[in-house]
């Protein structure tokens, strides 16, 4: 364990659920683990006790990526339910991973989609790769951030398809989820707490009787969350956002029992914020510091990456470096000039 591990506090040790299998946390609020196909090899997702209508069941949050493996996992999970079904899927957010079977699970038990307005147009939108938001939009605005080199511009072309195939269909309508909404879940209420900078609205869930929160991707406990800038906005100023974003949760108590999309289960909320404030704090000034000669988003990630990456991993790190390279930008401390060759580059002011 690391030595910023070290400061958290993992009440079920190693304990993680085998794909397929149910964990029980707390009465009625069960941990599934699903596999992931890249590095990031799983996520977590919850179900929770419900009823609707004078129906028992469960809700789920989160639903994994549409390929066989997690579509098998979720079938002997149904064998486990003693019969009865979902009666609603919730998501956190709009990445893969948190949607891919949305329109399965809610077609197969006919239960409503539960989303924020800005997590659910973002699916609709990458799952029918419209032109935008689609992989083939990204080679262009990485292009203009110093990607030049052809091989690496080939690959990231091989992504076009990259959405879609992992989340082929997202459910017709939704349910709005809105910052602030209480939601009756059987015996429990969970408020919702939206944040911005990964995704274009991501909802947490915070239950003030079990005391837990439910963080999706917003408060991971060994890696810091991906802050991207996308060729969909350009110009935006992500880790602003999500720096914002992260003091909504100040307010909860210390002892709060966090349940991360990735890694496990975790007390010490307040800490790791302060850890994730450090890292970026940290990054923020080595690329100041590189930026003392002009430095394009593709010179950063080596910088800020130091070990070798997929190119999965690498549209991560060129719109993470850029996020870094914007907020610098933003705040006065770096200009941004656009050189003869079509690339942008920053500098410090003089």
């Amino acid at each position: 364990m690391n030595h910023l591990e070290s400061q958290l506090v993992y009440p079920f040790g190693d304990t993680v659920p085998l794909p397929g299998t149910i964990h029980a946390l707390a009465p009625g609020l069960c941990w599934l683990r699903m596999p992931l196909p890249f590095a990031l090899d799983h996520i977590n997702l919850w179900l929770l006790q419900d009823q609707q209508a004078g129906v028992a069941g469960w809700s789920a949050i989160d639903c994994g990526v549409a390929n066989d493996a997690t579509r098998a996992a979720w079938g002997q999970v149904f064998g486990q339910l003693q019969g009865q079904g979902l009666l609603r899927v919730l998501a956190t957010h709009c990445h893969p991973d948190h949607v891919g079977l949305s329109e399965w699970l809610c077609s197969k038990f006919d239960a409503p989609f539960w989303a924020t307005t800005g997590e659910y147009g973002f699916a609709r939108m990458m799952s029918a790769a419209l032109p935008g938001v689609d992989g083939v939009a990204a080679i262009p605005h990485f292009e203009r951030h110093g990607l030049v080199d052809p091989a690496l511009r080939e690959k990231m072309g091989e992504r076009r398809n990259y959405y879609p195939s992992l989340v082929p269909a997202v459910p017709l309508s939704y349910t709005r989820l809105r910052d602030g909404d209480v939601i009756p879940v059987g015996a429990h209420r969970w408020r919702v707490i939206t944040g911005w900078g990964h995704s274009p609205e991501h909802a947490s869930f915070y239950s003030e009787e079990l005391g837990m929160l439910i963080s999706g991707d917003m408060v991971l406990p060994r890696i810091s969350t991906n802050v991207s800038v996308f060729a969909v906005e350009p110009e935006g100023n992500p880790l602003q956002l999500y720096l914002d974003s992260l003091a909504k949760f100040k307010d909860l108590p210390a002892d709060t029992l966090v349940l991360p999309s990735h890694g496990k289960p975790f007390r010490g909320l307040h800490t790791r914020i302060a850890q994730l404030r450090d890292h970026h704090s940290a990054r923020l000034a080595e690329v100041l510091q590189a930026c003392q000669q002009p430095r394009s988003a593709v010179d950063i990630v080596p910088i800020m990456f130091r070990r070798p990456l997929d190119t999965h991993q690498l549209s991560f790190a060129l719109g993470e470096a850029l996020a870094h390279l914007h907020k610098l930008w933003a705040d006065g401390l770096l200009q941004r000039t656009r050189d003869d060759d079509g690339i942008f580059r920053f500098h410090t002011i003089s």
